[in-house]
Parts: C-alpha cells; sequence; structure tokens
C-alpha cells in the first residue's frame, strides 16, 4: 500500500487524477489517498507531490507516531531522514518535535542520519479534517511512509505567458496536466483537443508521452498552437527532457469541432474546454456547439473529459455518454470550472 501527498483543495478532484497512474486510490484524510500500487506516471501527476510507500496509520499525534515507527519492521539499509507534514496546518503538530522524536527511533535502531541527501525519507503525515480549512473529508490520522516517487514540480516556471502564441483565459499548466491525466494522457495514447486553443491541453498531453491531435474553429488558434508546440514540446522550450518522457507526436488541422477529420474510434480520449457563455456572442450558440462536440468525442473516443463554466450533464448524456464523475472548480470569485468525466 501507498500514502499518496495531494496537492491543492479539492482532495476528490486529486485522487480521481491520481488513478490515472495508481490503483485502487481512495481518500485517507484532508491532503491525503491510499492507493494499492503506484505506476512510474505518478511523476507526472499535477495533484499528488510523492507517492510513499505505506508504513501504517496511527492517531495524529507524535507520540502515536512513535510507537507506530518502533512497532514497525523496517526492510532497509543506508542513511535515512524524517520529514514531517502538517498537512494544511489541520493538527498543530510540532514538526520539529516529529521529526526529532522518529528520528530517535531510527537511531536507536542502527540507522545513520543524512538530512541533505538520505537514502531513504521517511515521511509522516498528520492530518484532520475538523482542523482543516478546506472542509476535507476522511479520519484524523498519522500516516508514516518511506518515499518512493515524487512528481515533476515545473509548472511555474512555464507559464502560458512565456510561450510565443497567448491569448487571455489560457489555462495555466498545473489544471491542464490534471485534465489530460484524467482523460488518460501516457506514452502510447492518442488524445484528441477539438477546441484546441492556444494548445495548453494538448502542449501537457504531448509532455507525458502521447500523441497530441487538436483542431479549432480559428485558423489563428490552429497557427498559434502550432508555434506553442513546435517551441514547447520539439525546441528549446521544453521544460527537462531527463525528466519527461520522449514528446508523442502531434498534429493540428482546422476543423468545426462537430465535424472531425478523424475516422471512427481512431483516439483514446478527448478532452477540451468550451466555450465560456461570457466569452460567446450569442448565448443559444453554445448549446448546439457543445452538444455537436461531445457527439463527435463519442464517435472517435471512448472516454472524454469536458471543461465549461456550467454542467452539460444532459447533453452529454445526449451524446451517448456516462457521467462516471463530475467536479466543480472554483478559478476565482466570477468562474467555477465543471469538468465533466465521459465514458
Amino acid at each position: 500500500m501507498y500514502v499518496l501527498e495531494l496537492g491543492g483543495q479539492d482532495d476528490d478532484f486529486a485522487a480521481c487524477e491520481a488513478a490515472s497512474a495508481a490503483s485502487d486510490v481512495s481518500v485517507l484524510a484532508p491532503g491525503l489517498a491510499t492507493a494499492r500500487g503506484v505506476t512510474e506516471r505518478a511523476r507526472y501527476l499535477a495533484y499528488t507531490r510523492r507517492a510513499c510507500e505505506l508504513v501504517g496509520t496511527a492517531d495524529p499525534t507524535v507520540e502515536s507516531a512513535r510507537a507506530l515507527l518502533d512497532a514497525a519492521t523496517i526492510d532497509r539499509e543506508g542513511t535515512v531522514a524524517v520529514r514531517a507534514v502538517d498537512v494544511r496546518a489541520s493538527t498543530g503538530v510540532d514538526t520539529q518535535q516529529a521529526e526529532r522524536t522518529l528520528g530517535g527511533v531510527l537511531t536507536d535502531r542502527g540507522f545513520a542520519v543524512d538530512l541533505d541527501a538520505p537514502e531513504h525519507a521517511l515521511y509522516a503525515y498528520f492530518a484532520d479534517p475538523t482542523g482543516d480549512d478546506e472542509d476535507g473529508s476522511g479520519e484524523a490520522c498519522c500516516a508514516l511512509g518511506w518515499l518512493e516517487t515524487e512528481s515533476v514540480r515545473d509548472f511555474g516556471d512555464r507559464q502560458p505567458t512565456d510561450r510565443p502564441f497567448f491569448q487571455p483565459g489560457s489555462m495555466d499548466p498545473l489544471e491542464a496536466r490534471a485534465l489530460v491525466n484524467v482523460a488518460g494522457a501516457r506514452p502510447g495514447a492518442t488524445v484528441v483537443d477539438p477546441m484546441c486553443g492556444t494548445g495548453g491541453l494538448l502542449l501537457e498531453a504531448g509532455l507525458v508521452g502521447a500523441r497530441a491531435v487538436g483542431g479549432d474553429a480559428q485558423e489563428k488558434m490552429v497557427r498559434g498552437t502550432r508555434e506553442n508546440l513546435e517551441y514547447a514540446l520539439d525546441g528549446d522550450g521544453h521544460p527537462d527532457r531527463t525528466a519527461y518522457p520522449e514528446s508523442g507526436r502531434w498534429d493540428l488541422f482546422r476543423s468545426d469541432a462537430a465535424r472531425l477529420p478523424l475516422a471512427d474510434g481512431r483516439a483514446d480520449a478527448v478532452v477540451f474546454d468550451a466555450p465560456y457563455g461570457r466569452q460567446s456572442r450569442i448565448e443559444g450558440e453554445l448549446r448546439p456547439l457543445v452538444s455537436g462536440a461531445l457527439g463527435e468525442a463519442r464517435r472517435v473516443a471512448p472516454r472524454c473529459v469536458l471543461v465549461a463554466d456550467r454542467t452539460w450533464s444532459d447533453a452529454a448524456r445526449g451524446a451517448g455518454w456516462t457521467v462516471a464523475e463530475r467536479f466543480e472548480r472554483r478559478v476565482h470569485r466570477s468562474l467555477v470550472r465543471h469538468v465533466h468525466v465521459l465514458k
């Protein structure tokens, strides 16, 4: 078993994304989840920071954590360090005391401590839903785990404004990565965005190794996305070729989202950010546009993630989809993104 350190404030959405790289994911406590298995794709999750091999859980106190570690079997050799985390400041635990106490248990058992470059890092997570300002769910607990993998955290270094082509309202890389992961982006998969805009979703899909295929009704968006993908996937704008799998191939076309130039079943997933009401000249244009895009998505792929400023669940069902999950993601006071996971 593994314990996952979740990021953001929406644990259910973070767990949904984590399920793209782990099995049997379940929210344990605010900011924490458990998983039965974890794959190497966990390195590319947006809202999972770390995955640790679970030692066990206890009450969220230093003494309970000490008793748990003292009773645990430790099948490891080499230097160690302890990192204690009061998740979302929900417990008030003194993390320095926790690190000293748990470090003492390890030294008493013959381990040498190396705080700077340990061969093994033990994470002690303390969480309590009653002290969580984000109204997290789950139980109050301490979870101990040996670090297995950390995700690549480069999102703040590559903002949409840094790309060759930028338009206001472009989605930030952190959210875009999460959405393509939920859709199923990975090496060997083909992911289609029929309303690609400036290409943010396609860029993230390509970075994690998927083949990214995009279209847009506006020629300037197709040209701009081509510039961005050439820069970020094939050129000097790639964040770090040693940290990512080989970028997937990509293709672009100008097309109505309701008439995609793709064969039936051509893709593994479709993901798109539908136009928001305030950006549409005529409000009534949105329903046929979104419904048509959902119908085409159903034709070309078995899975879809639709992002919008409102629920389109009825339209999705009308196009033949089952709404497996839906999340409301607050962007700011006047915008909530509705994320529909469709199968």
